[in-house]
C-alpha cells in the first residue's frame, strides 16, 4: 500500500487528534514522518482510505494506542546526562531524607521512561553511589504512554548501543551474560523498577501513582507548544510531593513555563523543587 497522501485539512485534523492526546505538535512540516507512521498503521489494519482509517482509530481503543505507540520517540541510553544523577545522590536525595526515620519510603519517577535505560540507570547509580541506599526503602517507577516501549522496559534487555555509555565493570554486574548480541539487566535489579502506562497530558492518569520525591522527565516538553507544555508542568507539579524535585533535559527550562517552582542550583545541575510549604 502507497502512503496516504493527505490533503490540508486532513492532515490539520489528524495532527490536531494527535496533539490533544499526547501534546506532540505535527503539521505540515513533519507531513512525511506523518504519513509514513500513518501508512505503517493504515497497513498493519487492512484499511486503504484514510479517511476509513480515521473512524476506526476513534472507535478502536486498542488501535488509538497502537497509533500513540507508532509516533512516540524512543531515543536513550544507559547514563545519559549523567550530571542530574550525581546531583541526585549528591544534593537531592540527602536533602529529602533530612529529618526522615530509617526506612521510609523515597519515590523516584521516571516519566516518560521509553524503554527503561532511565530506570533502570537511576536505580544502578544509587547502588553504586548512595551510601544510604539501603536504609530507605527506595521504590523507583518508570512510566510511559507506549505500551509498547513499557513491554520492553519490563524485558530488559538491551543491545550495545544502550549499553555504551556504562563502564564495563557494571554492565558485567548488573546485566546477564551476552546472548544474540543482547544483555539482559538481573533478575534482582528487574524487580526493583516497576513499569506502568501514563499520559503526561493528562493529570486522571498520573494521579494513581501517587506523589513522588523526584521526577526525571527528561527531553519531552521540547516537542510540546506552549499551552501543552503549561499543561504538562501542571501535572508534574500535582504529582511532586512538597519539597520534591523534577529533573528536565538539557535544552528545556521551566521558566519560561510556569512560576510555580523554585530553581535550585547545585554544582552538577539545575533541577526545580515544588516549594515545601505548599501542601
Amino acid at each position: 500500500m502507497s502512503e496516504p497522501k493527505l490533503t490540508p485539512a486532513d492532515l490539520e485534523r489528524f495532527c490536531r487528534y494527535l496533539y490533544d492526546r499526547t501534546g506532540m505538535v505535527y503539521g505540515e512540516s513533519k507531513r512525511y514522518y506523518v504519513e509514513r507512521r500513518l501508512a505503517d498503521r493504515m497497513r498493519a489494519v487492512r484499511e486503504r482510505d484514510f479517511a476509513a482509517y480515521f473512524a476506526r482509530l476513534q472507535a478502536d481503543a486498542g488501535e488509538l494506542v497502537a497509533f500513540i505507540n507508532a509516533f512516540t520517540v524512543n531515543e536513550t541510553y544507559f547514563y545519559r546526562e549523567d550530571h542530574q544523577l550525581r546531583c541526585l545522590s549528591a544534593n537531592l536525595l540527602p536533602e529529602l531524607v533530612r529529618g526522615r526515620g530509617a526506612g521510609d519510603k523515597v519515590r523516584i519517577w521516571s516519566l516518560p521512561c521509553s524503554t527503561g535505560e532511565e530506570a533502570y540507570s537511576i536505580a544502578i547509580w544509587l547502588l553504586e553511589n548512595w551510601p544510604m541506599v539501603d536504609a530507605y526503602h527506595v521504590e523507583i517507577c518508570g512510566s510511559d504512554i507506549d505500551t509498547a516501549a513499557l513491554a520492553q522496559a519490563r524485558l530488559g534487555r538491551y543491545g550495545e548501543r544502550a549499553l555504551s555509555r556504562l563502564p564495563a565493570e557494571l554492565v558485567d554486574r548488573y546485566f546477564e551474560a551476552p546472548f544474540h548480541g543482547e544483555r539482559e539487566i538481573i533478575g534482582d535489579l528487574k524487580e526493583s523498577v516497576a513499569f506502568s502506562p501514563a499520559n503526561l497530558m493528562e493529570g486522571s492518569s498520573l494521579a494513581p501513582h501517587g506523589r513522588f520525591d523526584v521526577i526525571f522527565c527528561r527531553n519531552v516538553l521540547i516537542y510540546f507548544d506552549d499551552a501543552a507544555r503549561a499543561r504538562a508542568v501542571d501535572n508534574l507539579y500535582t504529582a511532586l510531593q512538597p519539597g520534591g524535585f523534577v529533573c528536565l533535559g538539557h535544552s528545556e527550562s521551566m521558566t519560561r513555563i510556569s512560576d510555580r517552582f523554585k530553581l535550585r542550583r547545585f554544582a552538577d545541575a539545575v533541577v526545580y523543587q515544588r516549594p515545601e510549604d505548599d501542601a
